[in-house]
C-alpha cells in the first residue's frame, strides 16, 4: 500500500482502495490466526502455535488502521470531525454497526495477548475471552459482505474459508470427545 501510494498508483479512490485492503488484510490475519491450531493438530508441527498471537495482533493493527482510515475518510484530519458523526453513523448503517463490533472486541484480545495476562486471568478465563475472536470474525465476514456492492465473490471466499475451519475444529472436538467416552473409566 506504501508503495502504491508513493507511485500514485492506489487509484482513482485512494481512501477506498486503502480501507478495502486493510480491512480484507484484518480477515486475512484473524483468518490465518485461526487456522494455527487445525494446522498443529493435523500436521503435529510446533510453529504454527509460535506464530498465532503475532498473526492475532497484527489482525488488530489492520483491524485499527481500517477504521483509522474510516475516521480520515470521515474528516478526522480536515477539522470537519465529529465525534456525533461518527456515532450517528455507527447506530444508522448496519455494516458499521457490525464492523466496529468487532473492533471492540479484538481490543481485549490485543490486551489480553501478552505473556502475564494468562496468568492474571487464570487459564479458563483467558480462554473463554479469546473465544471473542469467533464472534469477532463473523461480524467481520458480515461487515464484508454487506460493505461489498456486486460482486460477493471475495467475501465468499473467505466465509466458506472460515467454516472450513469450524468444521475442523468441531471435528477434532467431537473426535476428543468420542475418544474419552470409549475410553473405560
Amino acid at each position: 500500500m506504501a508503495l502504491d501510494a508513493q507511485s500514485g498508483a492506489l487509484g482513482a479512490n485512494p481512501v477506498q482502495r486503502v480501507q478495502l485492503q486493510t480491512g480484507v488484510l484484518t480477515l486475512a490475519m484473524l483468518m490465518l490466526s485461526l487456522a494455527c491450531t487445525p494446522l498443529r493438530l493435523l500436521t503435529k508441527w510446533t510453529w504454527p502455535a509460535r506464530i498465532r498471537k503475532a498473526l492475532g495482533l497484527l489482525a488488530f493493527l489492520y483491524a485499527a488502521l481500517h477504521f483509522l482510515v474510516y475516521l480520515f475518510d470521515k474528516g478526522i484530519f480536515n477539522g470537519s470531525f465529529g465525534l456525533q458523526t461518527i456515532l450517528t453513523d455507527i447506530v444508522k448503517r448496519p455494516f458499521i454497526t457490525v464492523g466496529f463490533g468487532a473492533l471492540l472486541l479484538l481490543i481485549p484480545l490485543a490486551l489480553t495477548s501478552f505473556k502475564g495476562s494468562v496468568k492474571r486471568l487464570g487459564f479458563q478465563r483467558w480462554t473463554r475471552l479469546h473465544q471473542l475472536v469467533y464472534v469477532a470474525v463473523g461480524l467481520g465476514l458480515l461487515h464484508y459482505w454487506w460493505g461489498v456492492k456486486k460482486d460477493h465473490t471475495s467475501p465468499l471466499i473467505y466465509i466458506l474459508v472460515m467454516l472450513a475451519l469450524f468444521a475442523a475444529r468441531w471435528v477434532w472436538n467431537r473426535r476428543k470427545t468420542g475418544s474419552k467416552r470409549t475410553t473405560p473409566a
